[in-house]
């Protein structure tokens, strides 16, 4: 029987490539390499066989979808910001094996979920800069999941459960991990490049801080029952339905855990970002 071994919640900045890249911003994002690499360190003592990431910027319209090739390799250029990522070649094993199990169990719910063996479906960076510090020399699997812009925190929720029982009918020690933002609002243009390493408005960081303090405190009941809100009101990236996914596969409300901050809270571009690990049992 397969089971969540890692879960978090974590960061993907394409600011972090230019951290190591770029000369002029050499070391910006160390904080969140370290924390990256720090989960991935962790990953690997728990034998994880599979990191399941719920990728903000595979962005889809209906349904709820899985990348189900058996290897991708390529060499991936950032089209939203190809200043900041450019040239990042990638090859991983993912597995389609697993991808079939939460197919199945997401169509038993008549969720609509599709596991895609089809030439030309590659990764998005969302999966890419957290797997090149977590993941470097390949020791897991991946397996990439999309993310329904026009899904439903409910839905999220239902398709999260789905994917933790596919998980459980596998033989799979799983990582999952929700890679995206907590409040999203860019800064408008004429302000970005000034805005690089801060959020937009003390509004989206106070409120990002308070549901980090939430988390630390194990107030998950309360945070879900603010989700969509938060989600409305702090510009969530893709509805912050990541993390919809990321909760319901460790039980929504009944998940006892508590959150660890691994790292610091930072501003990139004007989003909220951390990396935060959640206690599992045993």
């Amino acid at each position: 029987m397969g089971e969540i071994v890692l879960a978090a919640k974590i960061t993907h900045v394409p600011s972090i490539w230019l951290s190591e890249h770029a000369p002029e911003h050499k070391g910006i994002r160390q904080n969140a390499i370290d924390g990256l690499t720090e989960i991935g360190r962790r990953a690997r003592k728990l034998d994880v066989d599979t990191f399941v990431i719920f990728d903000v910027h595979w962005i889809v319209n209906q349904g709820f979808h899985l990348n189900a090739n058996d290897r991708l390799s390529g060499t991936f250029t950032s089209h939203e910001l190809p200043h900041f990522l450019s040239g990042m070649e990638y090859d991983y094993r993912c597995d389609p094996e697993l991808a079939g199990l939460i197919e199945s169990a997401g169509n038993e719910r008549k969720l609509g979920v599709r596991a895609h063996t089809v030439p030309g479906l590659g990764l998005e960076y969302g999966t890419l800069i957290p797997m090149h510090h977590m993941n470097k020399d390949g020791f897991a699997r991946i397996l990439c999941v999309a993310s329904n812009q026009y899904a439903s925190i409910d839905e999220g929720r239902q398709f999260g459960e789905a994917v933790a029982e596919g998980i459980a009918r596998s033989d799979r020690k799983v990582a999952v991990l929700a890679s995206g933002s907590l409040s999203h609002a860019f800064w408008p243009n004429a302000l970005s490049a000034d805005g690089l390493n801060a959020v937009n408005g003390e509004f989206n960081r106070q409120v990002d801080l308070h549901v980090l303090e939430m988390w630390a405190r194990g107030q998950f009941k309360e945070f879900l029952a603010m989700l969509p809100d938060y989600a409305l009101k702090c510009n969530g990236e893709v509805n912050m339905i990541d993390t919809a996914y990321l909760f319901g596969a460790l039980g929504w409300d009944k998940y006892k855990g508590k959150g660890e901050l691994v790292g610091d809270y930072f501003g990139s571009s004007g989003t909220g970002q951390c990396n935060v690990m959640f206690e599992l049992p045993g």
